[in-house]
């Protein structure tokens, strides 16, 4: 994800890297695995299936199963991979490895809500829209396919893409496919009441648990440091820090480096919650390896 969804997702396949990036046989951290979200990598052709690369059991697979620009007609670019959901459920199901399939959604912030007018009440069912046309996206997607895994996710980040390139998150557009920003401002308050009305949403009328996708930076930015910004009790993935070295993928929630660099959460969890559940550790955001989106996924929590 992040800036993975504009590069690899929109024409730029990924490219073979040289062999020498390949690593081991996985995570083997206790309740630790890898995974992958969005298009690429691929896996093996057979099961049970190996995480690409890395090497180990194939972990788990995050797709983007819909967002706000595809659902009201800005882009119709969808990151997900039908092969690599198929190989994650049947490593779940038939040999008892990792978490199955999951399932995020590209969020538009109040700024690109075709019915903004500043108020809380109106960023609220603006995220609970944004729920309900993710539940009947999933609820849309072939049985080898299905979403397995309990949480799913938020996508929240500024992508610098178009149509908005904060996704709506601070800005508000004079339409919301139009890529013309009518104001500069949205505040925590509005922007969290949306985060509240998916999550409520979602609750009452599923089975899914809420989870966010971001960045200390993006959230910080999107919510501030005050109490809109504290989500301590929902599940988290992040994508801080990243590595184009596949050689430092991580042993627990830390690289494999010399003064190592460490997952980081954000909103009030950090990595010893039992609210923080995966790190997006190479792939996105810029950090390019030449294969795709590597994820560790603590399945020991919400196989």
């Amino acid at each position: 994800m992040a800036l993975s969804l504009a590069v690899l997702g929109r024409g730029v396949a990924a490219r073979a890297a040289p062999a020498s990036a390949a690593v081991s046989s996985g995570d083997t951290s206790q309740g630790f695995g890898y995974g992958t979200d969005s298009y690429y990598p691929s896996v093996s052709a057979s099961a049970p299936y190996s995480e690409p690369v890395l090497g180990g059991s194939y972990g788990g697979y995050m797709g983007m199963v819909g967002s706000w620009e595809r659902w009201l007609g800005c882009s119709s670019f969808l990151a997900w991979s039908s092969s690599d959901a198929a190989a994650a459920n049947i490593n779940r199901s038939r040999y008892r490895e990792g978490v199955g399939t999951g399932a995020y959604w590209f969020m538009g912030g109040p700024g690109v809500d075709p019915h903004y007018d500043g108020s809380a009440r109106e960023a609220r069912a603006w995220g609970s829209a944004q729920a309900a046309q993710m539940l009947s996206d999933i609820r849309g997607l072939p049985a080898e396919q299905r979403v397995t895994y309990p949480v799913v996710w938020m996508d929240i980040e500024l992508p610098k893409i178009a149509p908005a390139p904060d996704n709506g998150w601070t800005s508000v557009y004079t339409s919301s496919c139009s890529g013309a920003v009518r104001k500069h401002e949205i505040t925590p308050s509005v922007n969290r009441a949306e985060v509240n009305g998916f999550s409520g949403y979602l609750r009452a009328h599923s089975s899914f648990l809420p989870g966010v996708y971001s960045s200390p930076g993006n959230w910080q930015r999107i919510f501030g440091t005050g109490a809109d910004s504290v989500i301590s009790g929902t599940y988290e993935w992040t994508y801080r820090p990243e590595t184009v070295e596949l050689r430092q993928a991580p042993a627990g929630w830390c690289l494999r480096v010399s003064g190592s660099r460490c997952a980081r959460f954000f909103g009030g969890v950090n990595s010893a919650s039992p609210y923080a559940l995966m790190w997006q550790f190479s792939g996105g955001g810029g950090v390019l390896n030449g294969y795709g989106d590597f994820d560790q996924i603590d399945r020991a929590r919400m196989r």
